[in-house]
């Protein structure tokens, strides 16, 4: 009980100093509310550029491999992405699909993806910079495709090569506005399509558009559009359930490699990639981003330590006399180390709690801008990162204060009544 006394006592004398001394304390809380502001903001932006990248992987489920020219990343066995070679390598035919999709036992869906970009037109509407995307019958078993209106094609439009085509959100409100885009062509390099569906609105992602302002059609239909041996295409292959990637990806390389007509012993001419390539380097990347934000922010908590430090050894200063009382009355040295650590604690944590406050207030206003101008960009402000701050200013408060209170703590009590 006494131990908790002290500790209310000590509360009260640091609240009784903070509020006496208004202009000081709004001064020290500028070094702490910048240290802890420039975290905050820092991580809040880093957690949303996170969120929004992994989410625009989210099409491309966990089961799923790639079989490309080009790798992710380094290929096992090399510590270097050697693109100089990877580049003389041929791309994956539209042949290959159905011969590969009879080798392999362990994959429930394969198929094959191409694509350019181009113009597409409607009356005297156009759009630039559109992704054609030429793909097989099975592709949605193996990528996510939200259809808003309409309907994917059907594998009697696909090995006719019918001229059909699933539009993107933005190239429908572009070409065709509030009206029915539905059974009406389009034009895409001179060549009419029938528009069959089109995509759910999925917003603009950190890396791309997403499907908003992508045109597909079948691949038999798209050899007409696009040149496959220059395109960059690659085979979709879908495992089944319970089926280990790994396994998969051993199945992929036996299999495929005779059908490349590699000879035993050669160097594959193809990769095959999955979603965690691309997550290891985000995680990579988002951990060198996160080491630079406390980089910066510790610089910030470090001219805010010296700040409240200067007006605690500028308040033990001035209740010099103060302190040689309580001696004399009895107060012990932990007593006075706890006043000034408790004073400098929550000079920290009240300037932490306002730079969160003004992180979150500034947040709002970002996403109403956002919203209001069609940005899919949301800043969340996650409550994990308030009891980080909180933490850090704790941490800071403690740093800060230590040797004014020490200093104080050791003070004797007639020479300190007679300063």
């Amino acid at each position: 009980m006494i131990y908790f006394g002290l500790i209310r006592e000590s509360i009260i004398f640091a609240w009784t100093a903070i509020t006496n001394n208004r202009l000081r304390t709004m001064l020290s809380l500028l070094g702490v509310m910048v240290g802890i502001f420039v975290i905050t903001a820092v991580f809040t932006l880093v957690d949303t550029m996170e969120y929004s990248l992994r989410d625009s992987f989210s099409i491309l489920q966990d089961d799923v491999l790639f079989v490309q020219k080009m790798p992710w990343g380094p290929e096992q066995g090399k510590t270097e992405f050697e693109w100089w070679d990877y580049m003389r390598r041929k791309q994956p035919e539209l042949k290959d699909v159905e011969v590969l999709k009879d080798r392999l036992k362990l994959a429930q869906a394969v198929a094959f993806q191409s694509g350019i970009s181009t113009n597409a037109e409607y009356r005297n509407s156009s759009i630039s910079g559109v992704k054609m995307t030429a793909v097989t019958v099975t592709y949605p078993e193996c990528v996510l495709l939200e259809i808003d209106q309409g309907r994917f094609f059907t594998l009697a439009e696909s090995k006719s090569g019918r001229p059909v085509v699933i539009i993107g959100d933005a190239i429908r409100e572009q070409l065709f506005g509030d009206s029915n885009p539905l059974g009406k062509n389009i034009k895409a390099k001179g060549v009419k399509m029938e528009v069959i569906g089109t995509f759910k609105k999925s917003g603009v992602s950190i890396i791309s558009e997403g499907f908003d302002e992508m045109m597909m059609t079948n691949a038999t239909f798209g050899s007409r559009l696009i040149n496959y041996k220059q395109a960059d295409c690659g085979i979709v292959v879908k495992a089944k359930d319970g089926v280990a990637l790994d396994a998969l990806k051993n199945e992929i390389i036996q299999s495929y490699r005779p059908i490349r007509k590699i000879k035993p012993g050669q160097d594959s001419d193809f990769a095959v990639n999955n979603v965690e390539m691309i997550t290891a380097v985000v995680d990579v990347i988002f951990s060198w981003v996160g080491l630079g934000g406390w980089f910066i922010g510790i610089f910030a908590i470090i001219v805010g330590c010296v700040s409240v430090a200067n007006i605690m050894f500028v308040s033990v200063r001035e209740r010099t006399k103060i302190i040689g009382v309580q001696k004399a009355l009895g107060a012990k040295d932990i007593f006075i180390l706890g006043q000034f650590l408790f004073e400098a604690v929550a000079l920290c944590l009240f300037g932490a709690a306002l730079a969160f406050f003004m992180v979150v207030i500034l947040s709002l206003i970002f996403n109403q801008v956002s919203m209001s101008n069609g940005w899919d960009f949301i800043l969340e402000v996650r409550v994990n990162r308030f009891f980080v701050a909180m933490s850090i200013a704790v941490f800071s408060g403690l740093i800060a204060g230590i040797f004014p209170a020490i200093k104080a703590a050791k003070m004797s009590p007639v020479e300190a009544m007679r300063d």
